[in-house]
């Protein structure tokens, strides 16, 4: 199995790293945005060759986009108008105008969208870690619409890197990540800014921030060239998160501001009840 993984960051390294050491891949091919990326992704053992694009599509089985969802779009199209038997994947965040842009396509059967619900807040092959994608969610969209064996490979794909795989619609994928993805990253970064503008002495941030704000503010170290993208492809979905979130903030706001403690601790308790989720979703994986 030959593999081009086009993107050279967290995600694309640490998929190299684990379809190369659990024998999934005999040679990954690397095609990166720059020579210093690449000869990084080179220097670091994550790839075992560096490609050009057109090199990647011809000598590959298997095709996996990993770069900004921006550069996904452009790049789907000209990778499917140069395929025959080959499989294209992609790992993109936003799924419904990647998917949209290609639903025409004469190769569009070769192509199965996904989903890996995996990364940390680090950026770049420097970042790439063995092991990111176990126990967590894969997601395939709108499968009815590639080939069987194409569909079959990806999975097989996501089955070594230990991932539970869900199906699921594109336009509904992008809703779903809103929720759970996306706002967890504005949050990050809208606190982090409040923070900034309004602790203006270092030096008390550094000795005063306990591992609740470490924790709540470690997606804000996320790469704005990754995340603008992500909101630009899946506006309206955020939009209305936000909208949500931002309501039921200004409820929060204003109880404490009446000290309802009553209503306060009724939210609170409604909220705990999501760790129990996640923990009963732990214990199934």
């Amino acid at each position: 199995m030959k593999v081009t993984i086009i993107g050279m960051g967290l995600i694309g390294g640490s998929l190299a790293i684990d379809l190369k050491k659990r024998g999934y891949a005999e040679v990954i091919m690397g095609v990166g945005n720059t020579k210093e990326t690449t000869q990084k992704a080179l220097d670091l053992k994550l790839i075992d060759r560096v490609v050009t694009l057109d090199e990647g599509i011809a000598e590959a089985d298997l095709i996996v986009l990993a770069t900004p969802i921006d550069v996904m779009i452009s790049q789907l199209t000209y990778i499917l108008d140069r395929v025959s038997t080959q499989v294209v994947t992609d790992m993109g965040s936003a799924k419904f105008n990647l998917v949209k842009s290609v639903k025409d396509h004469p190769n569009r059967r070769r192509y199965v969208p996904s989903h890996p619900m995996a990364g940390t807040e680090y950026s770049g092959p420097s970042a790439a870690v063995p092991n990111l994608f176990d126990g967590k969610t894969a997601i395939l969209c709108d499968i009815e619409d590639s080939d069987k064996d194409a569909v079959t490979l990806v999975s097989r794909m996501y089955d070594v890197l230990k991932m539970n795989i869900i199906f699921m619609g594109a336009e509904n994928h992008d809703v779903h990540v809103a929720y759970v993805s996306h706002i967890s990253h504005i949050s990050s970064f809208i606190l982090a800014q409040t923070v900034l503008d309004k602790e203006k002495n270092e030096k008390n941030i550094f000795e005063l921030a306990s591992g609740g704000f470490t924790s709540t503010v470690r997606l804000a170290k996320s790469s704005a060239k990754m995340w603008i993208p992500i909101f630009n492809q899946n506006t309206e979905n955020i939009v209305t998160v936000l909208d949500s979130y931002i309501h039921n903030l200004q409820q929060f706001r204003d109880l404490i501001a009446r000290h309802d403690n009553q209503q306060l601790e009724q939210i609170i308790k409604e909220a705990n009840r999501i760790k129990d989720i996640l923990d009963a979703k732990k214990q199934k994986s």
